[in-house]
């Protein structure tokens, strides 16, 4: 296992990827099974790095690594967030693709070699894949698009998940983005500003990566004070890119302000499911509105947007989804 705290980039020997895997505090059991996944993978080791960054947990798990040598590289750093332990393996990365992987998930092998094919043979800047949580789930080998997408198209006529171990993606195309260190929900902001910067996108339907599904999700933590945080930095991320969105040239701001509405129809969606309260999602449209983003457009962008965007722009139609979300969402 190699150790390091500096950055060694050797632009003559540049592997094919690098692997991030964020960690704190996490079952060590879970960081072994998420190394694994990745050596499975048909990489040789000088076409992979795997860069194991250590949040500042409570116990160093360097003893459990010591069994891969030099296939890992272990980098430990005081706590400040998922943000800035992924900025920091951007920063020590070589590969010239990148995927983030949490520790307490993994790659699923057979699946995810149909990505790196596309990493190896198309040129892409961008391979999107599906996850799952299900352990049992088959082998989904989809066929690949003949044609990839600009990534402005792709934003102007897909929704897009946020997570951002959703996909991998060429290094080059970051420049100088990186997550944002003060907020939760910073892939939210870090991956559309990613997406818009690529040229060719492959979305593939492949089940490729499990999502163990982490035991402070939004929908699932009581703390009344932990959800109102989660909320409030979604705010603030629908903030910053609305406000991103008015910089760009009339293609890109188009594409971000899709993004932007079905951001904003999610975080009005999860002050009803966390909240119930019709005072406090009043409070919160009123902030929408005094920037512009309420009502939200009349898109025909799915159709649960467009019903969702028609009902929350009335009392009649708040009180209708106050009354069925949390029995919807609490039935799940």
């Amino acid at each position: 296992m190699t150790v390091t705290t500096t950055m060694d980039n050797n632009s003559n020997n540049r592997p094919l990827m690098s692997f991030v895997v964020t960690y704190h505090n996490e079952d060590t059991t879970m960081l072994k099974e998420c190394v694994t996944s990745i050596l499975n993978l048909s990489l040789s080791r000088v076409e992979r790095e795997i860069i194991v960054v250590d949040d500042g947990s409570d116990v160093c798990p360097m003893n459990e690594l010591m069994e891969y040598g030099d296939d890992v590289i272990y980098i430990r750093k005081p706590n400040g967030g998922l943000g800035s332990a992924r900025n920091l393996g951007i920063t020590v990365a070589n590969g010239t693709y990148m995927q983030f992987v949490d520790a307490d998930d993994y790659l699923l092998t057979t699946e995810y070699e149909h990505c790196l094919d596309v990493a190896r043979y198309k040129e892409p800047d961008m391979v999107m894949f599906n996850f799952t949580r299900n352990s049992k789930v088959g082998h989904n080998m989809a066929i690949i698009e003949d044609s990839p997408v600009a990534g402005v198209d792709f934003m102007r006529n897909h929704n897009l998940r946020g997570t951002s171990c959703g996909y991998l993606f060429r290094k080059d195309v970051l420049h100088n983005l990186r997550f944002p260190n003060d907020i939760v929900h910073e892939d939210e902001e870090f991956t559309p500003q990613l997406v818009l910067r690529c040229e060719r996108i492959f979305s593939l339907g492949c089940v490729a990566y499990f999502y163990r599904g982490h035991s402070e999700r939004i929908t699932t933590n009581n703390d009344k004070r932990w959800k109102v945080k989660r909320l409030d930095d979604t705010e603030t991320v629908i903030m910053r890119l609305h406000r991103r969105a008015d910089t760009l040239p009339y293609e890109e701001r188009q594409a971000m302000k899709r993004r932007v509405a079905q951001l904003t129809m999610d975080y009005l969606h999860n002050i009803i499911v966390l909240t119930m309260s019709k005072r406090f999602l009043n409070e919160r449209i009123e902030a929408l509105e005094r920037e512009g983003l309420f009502p939200l457009p009349a898109k025909a962008y799915t159709k649960k947007y467009l019903m969702f965007s028609r009902l929350v722009r009335t009392s009649i139609g708040r009180n209708i989804l106050l009354a069925a979300l949390p029995f919807i969402s609490h039935r799940k």
